[in-house]
């Protein structure tokens, strides 16, 4: 399944999480911006999830397309923060949240990049990890 996600890709990202203590016991918690980044997610990935859980070994491609600033050129990489790993995380949640496959260790190949785009978004691939099916996103 291959899709597109037509939003500005959030900047708020797993890596933001907050610890605070309550009862001389520590507890994480997300931050607003974190909070929004994923019920913004939430919200666009649910039209696109399967009807069933993907089963099985998965591949997830990503390709973060982030608003053009400055000089930059459509489709040239994004080499500022956020960093892909931070980003994937808070990804990977959402969809386990919205049921694309029962839990995120499924993924056991990604491939993800950031770029600058003139239409921002966020196109995502999930595969069968023993087909061929992702040369389809990689060469198109």
């Amino acid at each position: 399944m291959i899709f597109k996600l037509d939003m500005i890709p959030p900047s708020a990202t797993g890596q933001m999480h907050k610890v605070g203590v309550k009862n001389n016991k520590p507890f994480f918690y997300d931050p607003p911006a974190v909070k929004d980044a994923k019920q913004k997610l939430n919200a666009y990935l649910y039209h696109h999830r399967p009807s069933e859980p993907l089963e099985g070994a998965l591949a997830l491609i990503v390709i973060w397309l982030y608003p053009i600033k400055g000089k930059h050129a459509d489709m040239e990489y994004k080499t500022s923060k956020p960093d892909t790993d931070n980003l994937q995380k808070i990804l990977k949640d959402c969809m386990t949240f919205c049921g694309f496959w029962e839990d995120d260790s499924q993924v056991v190949r990604e491939i993800i990049e950031k770029r600058w785009a003139k239409e921002p978004g966020i196109v995502i691939g999930v595969f069968d990890a023993n087909s061929n099916e992702e040369k389809e996103l990689l060469n198109g």
